[in-house]
């Protein structure tokens, strides 16, 4: 179908809208650079995650603009991360996460436990699967009572107790005590025995004993509780609870801000009066499969839009994209998020100009026009007025400019996993032994997000603001407006 393809004055953004988006504070801004929180020769001396921040982005600044690197910068970099090992090493206040990572990469048993654990909740329900198939008690009661029978519901009981190496002992008897008088109940034992997923699960409670597991085991229960356990299934509920809450109070701001725009809407003179408010805001809009982009770890689903109507297309409404929103409840969740945003908004932008696409949110479908979504940001430096983060979570008073992630591919490299593997057996490695890790960050591709992870971290959370400042600023916005239309 065929669609403008010039903006027209109704697609302009609207006064209060940059007002807004320009009064709110910015309280989880960084500055550009670091240099003006925190340096190598401040007479503060700076945690090590803070020195390497500030002598990545300086090494990334010093390379951009072709500026030769002195020794001194690569000495502050090793020394920084021989550091953060040692910190993260420590007895006290440890690093649960990399003393993990440590002890799989240098026990072999812990590393096959690992790998098994890695198909547990997978290898669970096919096991379970197999054995309700052939012994679930609703089955048994319409079986004559015999021994079999007997055996089949110890089966059952062995299953719910995931204790695997007696339930595979079970069904070994069962198979070789005789013959089994249901061809189904045959089969079913034959595909349990020879089954993967059994073997992985008895490899792993076998391990379960092993010392070095059990403290494996024991950093990983300190990070989360383990999946099924009822910690772990009130932890879940807690976030799924607090999510829900601040996409609640998202969507509530939001409508405030459309309300405050259809207010203020300029009205030219002559024009009728719109059916419906031309602003509005739809949550959880997904992405329809129309849309040709590449959809791999692109985001699929944006938690907020404010729209505003555009000309119906065959006397059917459509909509613009004036705002994209994403509630996060931390920076980190923000900064994790940021490629998959920018993939997204890729997604979005390779529309058809000359389509309209139908998009499901939890208030019904919306037909946006391909043109708005064609003309969306795609770039970092572009986004601000097009996309937001929403939170609700405080500033920190110290902001840490080390990502997780970067100080984790940091701290989980091969070299420093070897150097932090000398220090824990009590040895005094020498600090050129970090060099590769120096020489990958200037020159492994692989290294790339590390080398420019201050950037990104600048940029995501200059895109970031605080559910109460959004608010305050709509009430300055409307105040301002409302005082202008009556003066």
């Amino acid at each position: 179908m065929s669609l403008p393809s010039n903006p027209t004055p109704d697609q302009q953004v609207h006064p209060a809208l940059a007002d807004t988006l320009r009064r709110v504070a910015r309280r989880y801004h960084l500055p550009a650079t670091p240099d003006t929180l925190a340096t190598p020769e401040s007479p503060q001396p700076a945690d090590p995650a803070t020195t390497l921040a500030v002598t990545i982005e300086q090494t990334r600044a010093s390379l951009a603009h072709g500026i030769g690197l002195g020794p001194g910068q690569q000495h502050r970099f090793t020394q920084a991360l021989a550091d953060l090992i040692h910190e993260a090493l420590r007895p006290t206040g440890a690093d649960a996460a990399f003393q993990a990572i440590l002890l799989r990469h240098h026990a072999p048993q812990v590393q096959t436990y690992a790998s098994l654990s890695a198909h547990t909740d997978q290898d669970r329900r096919t096991v379970h699967a197999i054995v309700n198939a052939i012994a679930h008690p609703a089955k048994l009661q319409r079986r004559q009572a015999d021994a079999q029978r007997d055996q089949l519901a110890r089966l059952h009981a062995l299953k719910d107790a995931a204790d695997w190496s007696v339930l595979a002992d079970t069904a070994r008897q069962l198979v070789e005590g005789g013959v089994l008088d249901d061809r189904r109940v045959a089969q079913g034992l034959t595909r349990l025995l020879a089954s993967d997923e059994l073997d992985r699960l008895q490899g792993l409670a076998a391990l379960g004993s092993d010392l070095e597991v059990q403290q494996y085991q024991a950093l990983l229960d300190r990070q989360t509780p383990r999946s099924g356990t009822d910690a772990a299934i009130a932890q879940g509920s807690a976030a799924q609870l607090r999510g829900a809450c601040v996409e609640t109070k998202t969507a509530q701001v939001l409508g405030a801000l459309a309300e405050l725009l259809n207010e203020t809407l300029p009205v030219q003179r002559g024009e009728p009066a719109a059916a419906q408010p031309p602003y509005r805001v739809v949550t959880s809009m997904r992405v329809p499969a129309a849309i040709p982009g590449n959809t791999e770890r692109a985001k699929s689903e944006w938690d907020a839009v404010l729209l505003r109507q555009a000309a119906p297309v065959e006397g059917k409404p459509c909509w613009d994209v004036c705002l994209l929103v994403e509630v996060k409840a931390s920076i980190d969740a923000a900064t994790t998020d940021f490629s998959r945003l920018l993939r997204g908004l890729q997604l979005l932008a390779s529309a058809d100009r000359n389509t309209v696409y139908p998009f499901a949110t939890h208030q019904g479908e919306v037909r946006l026009r391909g043109a708005s979504l064609a003309a969306l940001p795609t770039e970092a430096s572009d986004l601000p007025g097009t996309v937001l983060y929403c939170s609700d979570a405080p500033a920190d008073s110290r902001p840490r400019l080390l990502s997780a992630a970067s100080r984790m591919q940091l701290l989980a490299s091969d070299t420093s996993l070897a150097y932090a593997g000398k220090v824990a057996s009590g040895q005094t490695p020498d600090l050129r032994d970090l060099d590769p890790v120096w020489h990958a960050l200037l020159e492994s591709p692989r290294w790339r997000a590390v080398l420019d992870q201050y950037q990104g971290l600048y940029k995501v959370r200059s895109l970031m603001v605080h559910l109460d400042d959004l608010s305050a600023a709509i009430d300055e916005s409307r105040m301002q407006h409302v005082s202008g239309d009556e003066g």
